[in-house]
């Protein structure tokens, strides 16, 4: 098997275990109302369940980190397998509120041992390439959201009932679970596997300014997708759609990140990301009807590049943090979401109940409730406007001063 070929199929491999982990996201989303239904949960118990699929995300991305030099890429992935294949079955014979939770820790912590194994893989394989190349692999989490989100609609109105649409997911997973076993995985020759220096750079001012960011980064985008249902049911919009529109948009936007990274380099970026994705989320939170389509675009274009390039800018500007720090940002930014849901969760219920105080017609109360909501969540991406407006300062005077001691070195070769 020539090198190209195995390259080729272990970052299909990769992208097909991202799909599942994307599904999961958006199925769990779809059913959240039918779970609520049958379980009669509140929406802060809702939270609670969310947080268990984000809390098991970072608890794997975490011990993937430190046992990537150890385990390599292929028993993390597989580690992976088993816990969507376990995760999944446990969620289909779930009979309430306990055992939802242990089932969503399952695959949560499935899903972050994904990233924890694909991420340095990938930017191995593609050394020369790192930030394009993860902003291609992490096309396949809207995208595997887009399959999610239409699967989820189109089986709910036909009244297949929750537990059909979590066996659907488990197809894909058994093919890249195979395709993952069959592979022979390449050693790790372009990323640093001294643990000792990955550990000290974590404690480098550039990367804990990094990770703080990718609290807000993450919360910003997945903490208004995963409760798109709740929020914007009852504002005249299909949220199933809308997630559909709104990943679709950031598929087909990572897929061609290359020239726009280049173009404006990975600081830039971020800074447009938040400013856009501000408008997007306080836009959606004063819309009803068609205009939440709207608003809804201009949120997927300015989400679009967060995760991929938080990570790209990391292994580029900080590659002696190796596996472990492209792990643990992702599991910092998934902690972060964990702790949030339950607070967006009250938040609606809240909202909700005082809006009902006001006027007894609840579906006057859930749309106020969804924009309440929505105008809390566009505070994490308004801090990062400021954030992201200092590190393009700092990266920018950063790179004048490489050129100046580039351009001395030469003179004194000369």
């Amino acid at each position: 098997m020539s090198e190209h070929i195995n390259k080729n199929k272990l970052f299909i491999a990769s992208c097909l275990a991202l799909t599942v982990t994307a599904m999961t996201f958006a199925i769990r989303a779809g059913i959240l109302g039918q779970l609520s239904q049958d379980y009669a949960l509140t929406d802060t118990q809702l939270g609670w369940i969310n947080a268990m699929a984000f809390l098991g995300f970072p608890i794997a991305t975490m011990l993937g980190g430190l046992l990537y030099n150890l385990f390599g890429a292929k028993k993390l992935v597989t580690i992976a397998f088993v816990g969507h294949i376990v995760g999944l079955i446990l969620t289909i014979s779930a009979d309430g509120f306990w055992s939802l939770l242990i089932s969503s820790f399952c695959i949560g912590f499935a899903n972050g041992a994904v990233e924890a194994g694909c991420n340095p893989l990938i930017a191995d394989m593609y050394h020369k390439n790192k930030t394009t190349m993860l902003n291609r692999f992490h096309v396949w989490f809207p995208g595997g959201i887009v399959v999610g989100a239409l699967i989820s609609k189109m089986m709910t109105d036909m009244s297949f009932g929750w537990q059909a649409q979590i066996a659907v997911m488990l197809v894909p997973t058994v093919i890249y679970g195979y395709l993952i076993l069959s592979q022979k995985f390449p050693e790790s020759d372009n990323i640093e596997t001294s643990t000792r220096k990955n550990i000290k750079a974590l404690f480098s001012p550039l990367f804990i300014f990094m990770a703080i960011c990718m609290t807000l980064t993450t919360t910003s985008e997945l903490g208004t997708q995963q409760w798109i249902e709740r929020i914007l049911g009852s504002s005249g919009a299909s949220p199933m759609l809308i997630m559909a529109m709104i990943t679709g948009v950031m598929a087909v936007g990572r897929y061609f990140a290359g020239p726009i990274v280049h173009k404006f380099n990975p600081a830039g970026v971020l800074l447009y990301s938040a400013v856009v994705t501000t408008i997007g989320i306080y836009s959606m939170s004063v819309a009803t009807g068609n205009m939440v389509y709207v608003s809804a675009l201009l949120f997927a274009l300015g989400v679009t590049y967060f995760w991929p390039t938080m990570v790209g800018f990391v292994a580029e500007n900080i590659p002696d943090s190796g596996a472990l720090g492209m792990s643990l940002l992702g599991g910092i930014g998934m902690f972060a979401v964990s702790m949030w849901n339950p607070v967006i969760g009250r938040w609606i219920d809240e909202a909700r109940q005082q809006a009902l105080t006001l006027n007894s017609d609840p579906a006057l109360a859930e749309l106020a409730a969804g924009q309440a909501t929505l105008a809390n969540l566009s505070i994490f991406p308004f801090v990062l406007i400021f954030a992201f407006t200092g590190l393009v300062l700092v990266m920018r005077k950063a790179a004048v001063i490489q050129v100046s001691t580039d351009s001395t070195e030469v003179g004194i070769e000369k």
